[in-house]
């Protein structure tokens, strides 16, 4: 069959020295830069992007998929002033996503404990 190995659109070949993201500084746009996040798809840098887009030093995130075939995918940043880099609002989102997530599973799992709570004593009542 003449399609590529499924494996390579989302394992890094780290023998060939493949790593996970590349950033390179843009030399048209002041506080501007890409970054090239390898096997990664649109889940993810879209998070990224909205993220972003909420920080007031941003003025511009967006990411595009060069080809289906190729895997990987572009991050575009530019920030508002020379103060803020690029690399520190991606670093700033990816905390702020984490924190996110973290107080999600907590809310998450205090429901369900607040959940089984009520339920157990119904259930018990039954039998």
């Amino acid at each position: 069959m003449n399609a590529p190995e499924r494996s390579l659109s989302y394992l890094l070949d780290e023998d060939a020295g493949e790593v996970k993201c590349v950033y390179t500084a843009d030399t048209k746009v002041a506080n501007a830069g890409t970054f090239r996040f390898n096997k990664e798809d649109h889940t993810i840098l879209n998070l990224f992007r909205m993220q972003l887009l909420r920080d007031p030093t941003v003025r511009f995130a967006g990411y595009y998929h060069p080809h289906p075939l190729v895997y990987y995918m572009n991050l575009k940043i530019q920030t508002n002033n020379a103060n803020v880099a690029p690399v520190e609002v991606l670093s700033s989102a990816i905390e702020d996503l984490s924190n996110e997530t973290d107080h999600l599973i907590t809310q998450f799992q205090e429901s369900m404990e607040a959940w089984k709570r009520e339920n157990d004593a119904d259930m018990a009542g039954q039998f």
